[in-house]
Formats: structure tokens, sequence, C-alpha cells
């Protein structure tokens, strides 16, 4: 069974940058990951993607701010956050897909909290 778990959420003001990490526990291939987030009464959304060759996309929201980055050696996806603002606030959950296979996995979410 394969676990993520993100690290990284937290309070932050209007402008300030943020890290989050996502690591998957044992020795599999996986495919794309990437971070989706869900802000309160709103549906989740995906935030940004990279394939196992480290090809990003990002939804045009977060575009020149956000960084998706990964070690495939670690199992690992991070998520870099620029020029934060009250909108990003939401849970950020980060996905795995298994190497070759329709499975996804998904962590337990961390809080992203954007205010002054």
């Amino acid at each position: 069974q394969v676990q993520l778990v993100e690290s990284g959420g937290g309070l932050v003001r209007p402008g300030g940058s943020l890290g989050l990490s996502c690591a998957a526990s044992g020795s599999i291939f996986l495919d794309a990951m990437g971070w989706y987030r869900q802000a309160p009464g709103k549906q989740r959304e995906l935030v940004a993607t990279i394939s196992s060759g480290s090809r990003p996309n990002y939804a045009d929201s977060v575009k020149g701010r956000f960084t998706i980055s990964r070690d495939s050696a670690k199992n690992t996806v991070y998520l870099q956050m620029n020029s934060l603002s009250p909108e990003d606030t939401a849970v950020y959950y980060c996905y795995a897909q298994r190497g070759g296979l329709p499975i996804l996995y998904w962590g337990r979410g961390t809080q992203v909290t954007v205010s002054a």
C-alpha cells in the first residue's frame, strides 16, 4: 500500500512564500505526480502536475508564481508557492499515479492559509 504524506502547509501573509512537499512510501515507479487544492465551498481544482520526465503543467491561476518539481529517486514532489494571495487559501492535496496503471494515490491534505 502506497501512502503519500504532505508537509509544509501553514499560515503566510499575502505576498509571501511557502513550500510544500509530498513523499510517497514504498519503492514503486510513479508516473505523474502533482497537487490539487480545495477551498471552502469550492470544488477541488488542479494546481500543477509533473510527469515522470519532469515536465510540468500549471493551472492558469498559478502560472508564474508556483513551481512544481520532483525527486523521482525519493518519490517526492514539491510545490514552491510565491506571491501568495488570499485566493490561494485551501487544503492542498498531493497525488501520484502508479507507473503504467490507472491507479491514483492521494495524500490527506495540508492547509495553506494566506491572510494578513
